[in-house]
């Protein structure tokens, strides 16, 4: 009777370790978040870009093989042409902070009342009742 509650504690405490919180990133780890997502993205247009020229490339040998037997052969589709990704450039950084992260704030867009007052708390609420 007391091994599968003293099991049932121990996960427990376990599980709670689960839920910590974990620091923020760092700027470093960011940036290194931001090039390996930009990798990424540039290696699935490679790959569409290679996938296309190898469906043009089937459709011709297929075109040309049936022309060599004598079957008709429709005319082909006019599709757009494969657009090449050229390489890699990893994003810029300059170093300087984006404008959110640089303490500046830009107005509201429509604003219908001043920002603030130099109202005191009791002022606003009016007297205690």
């Amino acid at each position: 009777m007391r091994f599968p509650v003293a099991i049932a504690l121990f996960a427990g405490l376990l599980a709670g370790s689960a839920f910590a919180k974990l620091p923020p990133l760092s700027d470093e780890a960011k940036a290194k978040a931001a090039e390996a997502a930009a990798k990424s993205a540039w290696t699935d247009k490679v790959g569409l870009y290679e996938m296309c020229q190898a469906m043009d490339h089937s459709a011709e040998v297929y075109r040309m093989n049936a022309k060599a037997a004598g079957k008709d052969v429709a005319p082909p589709v006019a599709v757009p042409p494969c657009a090449d990704p050229g390489p890699f450039a990893a994003p810029a950084t300059d170093g300087a902070k984006p404008l959110e992260a640089s303490g500046a704030h830009s107005p509201p867009g429509m604003a219908t009342s001043p920002p603030g007052s130099n109202a005191t708390s009791a002022e606003i609420t009016g007297p205690r009742k």
